[in-house]
């Protein structure tokens, strides 16, 4: 949801904006490219003989099949996705969490799954029992001030590692960067690695990733702090499409209400994440 993922692409690509945003002639889609990162598991991933697999794999697949599209699914870093998506390098990008910045740049279908995000750290570490842990937070409600005061002390000093391009990046530096270093990196994986390997003191990101990585670490990694939601944090987690394209959000949405309605969007979830986080 990285996640779940995303912030403002910036200025650099104003041009390409106004040009997406002249209105265009109906168009019947038949096949589309779609962008996915391959390095964000269980969302999504690469396998060792080099094919693209996951969650958001088997919901592309099932979207695909129901809206009638031919896709084609190509491996992209993630903070290049949507200038790919801009640039008519793809049609679509997974995994991608709309905010307020992003909205300004691209479209988004309806949600294929919801995730809050939280801190993963190590379990013998001074921040294994964050404020909150355990609780859901929004920070669109007033009562979060005292929890996000109560985390700031405890990570004051401390290095978080995050995601670059990410909304967990924004909300970082947005609410803690006069408390911790905010450090980031290319994938949430090489983030989980320098904390394996003691370079930073926590992560903050998406529970799906959280989960499985607590879930790898042989009791090593716990999630700290509280289930966070809300303000600039992309927590629904949507299919990203150019802006002024009704058409393909129109087939798109309506193939992902469908997978939803019948319980394929949760037997998926449950299939790669061990718990239902579909949309209800």
């Amino acid at each position: 949801m990285k996640g779940i993922r995303g912030i403002s692409i910036g200025i650099a690509f104003a041009a390409l904006i106004g040009a997406y945003n002249a209105p265009a002639s109906a168009k019947e889609w038949k096949e589309i490219t779609v962008g996915v990162e391959g390095a964000f598991p269980p969302f999504n991933l690469m396998t060792a003989d080099g094919k693209l697999d996951g969650f958001d794999m088997d919901v592309a697949n099932e979207v695909c099949k129901r809206a009638n599209l031919k896709c084609t699914f190509v491996a992209q870093d993630w903070d290049s996705q949507i200038p790919g998506l801009l640039a008519q390098k793809f049609d679509a990008v997974l995994t991608m969490g709309p905010n307020p910045k992003r909205r300004e740049v691209i479209d988004f279908t309806t949600p294929y799954a919801i995730t809050p995000n939280t801190f993963l750290v190590e379990k013998s570490g001074p921040l294994a029992n964050l404020p909150g842990t355990g609780t859901n937070v929004s920070v669109n409600d007033g009562s979060s001030k005292e929890v996000l005061d109560a985390i700031r002390a405890k990570l004051k000093g401390k290095t978080v590692g995050v995601a670059l391009s990410t909304s967990q990046q924004q909300f970082m530096e947005e609410n803690f960067k006069n408390d911790a270093e905010v450090k980031t990196y290319k994938s949430s994986e090489q983030a989980q690695l320098d904390l394996g390997a003691g370079r930073i003191d926590a992560q903050f990101d998406n529970i799906v990733f959280v989960t499985s990585m607590v879930e790898k670490s042989n009791g090593n990694l716990v999630a700290s702090g509280p289930m966070l939601t809300g303000g600039i944090m992309a927590t629904n987690v949507c299919i990203g499409i150019r802006k002024n394209e009704p058409e393909l959000k129109e087939i798109l949405d309506k193939a992902i209400q469908s997978a939803a309605a019948d319980g394929t969007l949760r037997t998926l979830s449950t299939k790669w994440f061990k718990t239902d986080v579909s949309p209800k």
